[in-house]
Order: structure tokens, then sequence, then C-alpha cells
């Protein structure tokens, strides 16, 4: 899913891709007992283009209502051959239950084409530790790095540190174990709450001690760091690498749920009050006005235009375009870079015009 970056200023902004594209099921494979990983083929005009650890929008139909939910991939574009994601049950999760239950090879399934700022360039030439902090699903986007990194990067060192329940609930548990068999470059440290089979080298949970553990076997001063997963796990393994003294500009970082702080106007006297807005959606202009207590995805939508969207929490960046004039202020900006801040990117599903002459371009 989707997701947060400590924000490089020099990201490159790409133009992105909002139409939906059908894709068929190749097949579907039971990693745990709460987790699957849908892998599809390949659509007939060719490969899907994506980047290791992007994240694909599935679009589904429970229950006669139609859900959207990201998910990241679990794939390699460098190595495998079928793009893959995987999907973990949550407890009352329409769609993950869904998917978990319901799919099957042969389906047909609406995606969104792949997004997210979750990712790396790599190169042959590179020599670089890449550390990469997971807990449960998080592991998903990382297995994609991982396998891209290790297969483009010979000289690169990968070290992952993954925590779970047991040594059953281990996502991609085979898939790990056979990667650490054919490269010697990668180092897997698992952090188990219960380890009854002493297969972790860790119980208990991940601490600041376990990352530091982890930050001196590196020792690297510009080592990059991926983390993804829960959000209690994530703040302590950002604010241990923070302590430790990694510069905030190696950390990276995947969120599958939202930041609770808001982007605030930088004027107090500014408030939200009922405004028209301009949108335009392939090349088409859109005027309405969103009312206080609305975003501007929410408006759009009640207006019939066929705007693209998914999380509608400001973390997946399905409903990104550009404010070209005006301003926007968003609840919160998680799935933006700090490029594309600059560039003046907003998330229509957490944004509100505050100004009368906002006018955004989708893509």
């Amino acid at each position: 899913m989707a997701f947060g970056l400590f924000k490089k200023k020099k990201d490159k902004i790409e133009k992105q891709d909002t139409g939906i594209i059908s894709l068929k099921v190749k097949n579907v494979v039971k990693e745990t007992a709460d987790a699957v990983s849908i892998h599809f083929e390949n659509p007939e005009n060719g490969k899907i283009n994506y980047k290791a650890g992007q994240f694909f929008t599935l679009i589904v139909n429970v229950n006669g209502k139609e859900e959207r939910r990201s998910y990241s991939v679990c794939s390699s574009p460098e190595v495998d051959e079928f793009p893959a994601v995987a999907v973990k049950r949550v407890e009352g999760g329409i769609v993950s239950n869904y998917l978990n239950s319901e799919v099957k090879a042969g389906d047909t399934m609406q995606v969104i084409p792949p997004l997210g700022n979750f990712t790396t360039e790599f190169s042959a030439n590179n020599s670089r530790n890449i550390v990469l902090i997971a807990g449960g699903s998080g592991i998903t986007p990382m297995m994609s790095l991982a396998k891209s990194a290790l297969n483009i990067e010979p000289n690169s060192k990968v070290t992952l540190l993954y925590a779970n329940r047991n040594a059953g609930s281990i996502i991609f548990k085979s898939q790990l174990e056979a990667l650490k068999d054919r490269f010697a470059q990668l180092e897997v440290i698992h952090v188990l709450e219960s380890n009854d089979d002493n297969y972790g080298q860790h119980q208990g949970y991940i601490s600041q001690s376990i990352v530091q553990q982890v930050k001196e076997s590196v020792n690297d001063a510009q080592a990059e760091y991926f983390v993804c997963g829960p959000t209690p796990m994530m703040d302590i393994a950002i604010n241990s690498l923070k302590n430790l003294g990694v510069a905030e500009g190696l950390i990276r970082k995947e969120s599958f749920t939202p930041s609770s702080s808001a982007v605030e106007p930088t004027n107090e006297s500014e408030e939200i009050v009922a405004r028209e807005v301009t949108v335009i959606l392939d090349g088409e202009e859109h005027k309405y006005t969103v009312e206080p207590k609305e975003t501007i995805l929410e408006k759009g939508l009640d207006e019939m235009i066929d705007l693209p969207f998914s999380c509608q929490s400001g973390l997946c960046t399905a409903c990104r375009g550009k404010c070209v004039s005006g301003k926007v202020k968003m609840d919160a900006s998680d799935g933006l870079s700090e490029a594309e801040l600059e560039e003046g990117y907003v998330l229509l599903c957490v944004g509100h015009p505050m100004t009368d002459d906002v006018v955004v371009e989708i893509g």
C-alpha cells in the first residue's frame, strides 16, 4: 500500500498514468494462513512498466459495490516475468478478505497502473548498503526492492530486519531462505514475538538496541534505510535511526495508514470556506464548488466526474494533481515527495481550496 517518504529534493517527477487497465490473474499463491500473493499475466500490448517498491491499485466489486485498495508489488520488474502483489487479511477488511478467499487464476481484475515513491534507482555500478526494516505485510515492497538490488547490484549488500508474530506468520519465508542461499550479500535478521522454535535471531519486538546492532554491523554512514510495516514499529525504527545519527535523507518510509498530522495553512487568518475550483482532466475543464466539509475529490465524484482515486486518505497518490493556480490545503501529504510538494502537486482526496482561483490539473 501507500505511502510516505522522507523526502529527497532531487526526486524526478514523472507524469503518472491514471488510466485503468484490465489484467488477468495468472495464479494465486497462499503465502501464509492469512496472506496470498496474486500474480498477473502481462497485457497483450506488452509488459507493465513499474518500479521495484511501487504499488498497484486493485478495483473489485464486493457485494455489488466498487472498492479500491492499493497493494505493494512483491515482484521485481528486472527479475520476475509477471507482476505480483501480496495481500494480508485484515480483520473486517472487505477487500483483503475478498482477495484472500475469492480471487482465483483466470479472473480478470481492473487495475490502476503502478504508482509510488518508495523506490530507488538500480545500477550494476552501485556499491552500497541497503537496509530494509519490515514488519508483517511490510515485507511486500521489500521483496521487490531486495530482488532488484541483489540481481542488478552484485557489489551492494542488502540487510533485512523483519519482525513477525512467529515463524508461521513470516510472509515469503521460503523465498527469503532461497535468496539467502543464492546471494551471499544478503543478510536476513528475524525478530519474532514468539520464538519457540528458535527460528529468529531476536525474540520480542524491534527496538533501538536491535536497530543499533544492525547499524553497527552494516558500519556504513551512507547506508540507505527503507522502513515499512505497522505504524508503531515504523515509529520505533525511524526514531531509533535518527537517535543513532542517521540522516533523514537516508531514511525512506512506506506508510499503510495515513499520518495524523495535517499540512496547515501558513496564514492563520485562512479558513476553509465554500469555494469554486477548476479541475482539468484529460484536457477538459470541470468547475464546481467545494463545501468546507468536503474534499476536492469528494465533490468531484458527487458531480459524476470520473476522477482517479484509490485510498482516499492521502497515501496512494492516485488522485495527484498539479495546482497551477491558487492554494490548496491538504489534511495529509505522506504520499508526496518533497520535490512534488515544491512543484505544486496536491492530493485531491485530502485537499481543500483555500483561495478562489484554484486550478488543478490531474496527472
